[in-house]
């Protein structure tokens, strides 16, 4: 599935919702959930060939709060993410983690059934560490630029209680990094993640 597949398919989803109850200002939430970091790199052809970067999944921790009725800031933090970075046609050559905190206003749509869609976007952050290399490049240096850029988010919560619910949502994430090899710059690579997370939310 595309980004764009995913998050049409997701906002979909939410234009369709019958017109739950309204969040108000002053309230937030939290939520405990996993989510999988599935990078989209095919285009990253560097000046070492063609790389692809793997899946991982982590826990997650969101917090929400309520500026306006409907209207929500959120905050998702997680459990280090590592993925494992392939030169095509050579295999693993680096091994590599990071934390990728995302800031997103977000829109609760008002319906009278148990289940509430969302949409949003924003900003994120990633901060790379930990870069190893693997495989043909063991024991040559190898760094990542830190990268800035737009988060698109999408889901639905189900409502178990009056204050929890089930979350599975959907995110795109705009991720691009430089990559230094051996202290060559062999260009960039566009990681540019669908995210897809299920999760527990309570409300305050």
């Amino acid at each position: 599935m595309t980004k764009l597949t995913a998050l049409t398919l997701s906002t979909a989803l939410c234009c369709a919702a019958v017109p739950a109850l309204a969040q108000s200002q002053g309230e937030f939430t939290l939520g405990f959930g996993l989510h999988s970091v599935t990078p989209d790199s095919s285009d990253s052809v560097t000046t070492a060939g063609l790389i692809d970067v793997d899946a991982n999944i982590r826990p997650t921790l969101t917090f929400e709060y309520f500026i306006a009725r409907n209207l929500g800031i959120e905050l998702l933090v997680a459990w280090p993410f590592e993925h494992d970075i392939n030169l095509v046609g050579t295999g693993e050559i680096a091994e590599i983690k990071h934390l990728p905190p995302t800031l997103s206003l977000q829109y609760h749509f008002v319906n009278q059934s148990r289940a509430t869609p969302f949409i949003g976007a924003g900003v994120n952050y990633t901060f790379f560490f930990d870069e190893s290399a693997r495989g043909a490049l063991a024991g040559t240096p190898i760094s990542l630029d830190d990268s800035f850029g737009i988060a698109l988010h999408a889901g639905v919560d189900f409502d178990i209680s009056d204050r929890s619910a089930l979350r599975a949502d959907v995110r795109w994430i705009d991720i691009d990094t430089d990559v230094t090899v051996g202290g060559a710059d062999i260009g960039r690579v566009n990681i540019d993640p669908i995210v897809f997370g299920l999760a527990y939310v309570m409300k305050f």
